[in-house]
């Protein structure tokens, strides 16, 4: 297999997106077959339990870690994508909807008194499900003992339900505990914000769900290579349904800010090379999921096998294919090179 030769530093972005991160899993698998190791991650809900995965494991451990997350994620219902349910957006309405009937025990559960409190005689609550199962499954998975000694410099982000700021979670600054990556996956109002120093904590995808920014402010001082890896798309085709469009619309909420970032760094390190031409330059590969036509607006919730399986070799086929893209690029020629598969 061919390798592609690593710049001084490497750093990927996770973004988040629940169910659709099995895609991330299968992007890393190739990096790690490829020999390329990360210097740096940077993660936002799923993306922050990706990284907690793979900075928290021996290199040895991490594909394998993956898997046991991702298929005890999976709800196995004893049908696949090819049975009696078809067309296949059956199948994957029937598998969204036993997840929020169901919740994963792995990650999360039902709570009380949750969706009842809509009720007028229920007392208040502030989300639909409990995700505290996620705790127990990041205490098994991950050694933080590890992932603390930052070996692999991990950020995670969420966002300040009060004041709306981003707040980020450095391991060479802060030690990471479960309840950080809990922050950063509590994605209102299906889970409840997290209170972490005296302010409630939630999922950043709300508006920044590829949080490039941890990773070139301030400025890097070396060869930078960044694979942000997104689950949404800017990009599909003209919804006909009303279930289309509302996945269009989940689509360009958690999607957008990233072309807003893509298009600031771009005119940052047009000023920057104006200024030090000879300074570090930075390449973005920005890798991004694109859901096949059988996916529905529910996606973020379908634990299918069929689904989960397909976005894993989804994000591995889409990698190989940024990879190779990356490996034609100029060597030379400007201080920022961005590259979009």
């Amino acid at each position: 297999m061919q390798t592609v030769s690593q710049p001084r530093d490497t750093a990927i972005v996770f973004g988040g997106g629940n169910a659709l991160g099995a895609y991330h899993a299968g992007a890393f698998e190739v990096l790690q077959a490829r020999g390329i190791r990360p210097d740096r991650l940077v993660g936002a809900s799923m993306g922050a339990v990706t990284g907690a995965i793979i900075a928290g494991n021996a290199p040895e451990d991490r594909i394998e870690r993956l898997h046991r997350f991702w298929n005890e994620a999976t709800l196995h219902t004893g049908l696949s994508g090819t049975d009696f349910l078809k067309p296949r957006q059956y199948y994957n309405a029937l598998h969204s909807l036993l997840t929020l009937a169901w919740g994963r025990p792995s990650i999360f559960t039902h709570r009380y008194p949750g969706l009842w409190s809509a009720l007028p005689w229920v007392p208040n609550d502030v989300a639909l499900f409990d995700h505290r199962p996620l705790r127990a499954t990041l205490e098994r998975l991950v050694d933080f003992e590890r992932l603390n000694r930052a070996e692999i410099r991990l950020t995670i982000a969420c966002i300040d339900v009060a004041t709306g700021e981003e707040v980020f979670f450095d391991n060479t600054r802060q030690t990471i505990q479960p309840e950080h990556i809990l922050a950063s996956a509590a994605l209102l109002p299906a889970f409840p914000p997290v209170e972490i120093d005296g302010r409630m904590l939630c999922d950043a995808g709300y508006t920044n769900n590829l949080p490039l920014d941890p990773l070139f402010e301030p400025e890097p001082t070396r060869d930078l290579l960044c694979i942000a890896l997104d689950l949404f798309s800017l990009r599909a085709d003209r919804p006909r349904s009303l279930d289309a469009v509302l996945e269009r619309a989940n689509d360009l909420i958690f999607a957008s800010a990233a072309r807003r970032a893509v298009t600031g760094l771009a005119r940052s390190y047009a000023l920057r090379e104006r200024l030090d031409p000879d300074g570090p330059a930075a390449t973005l590969l920005h890798i991004v999921h694109q859901a096949g036509a059988d996916q529905l607006a529910s996606k973020s919730f379908d634990f299918s096998p069929s689904s989960i399986r397909d976005r894993w070799e989804a994000g591995a086929r889409d990698m190989e294919r940024g990879l190779e893209r990356l490996a034609e690029l100029p060597t030379s020629g400007g201080r920022f090179h961005y590259e979009c598969p």
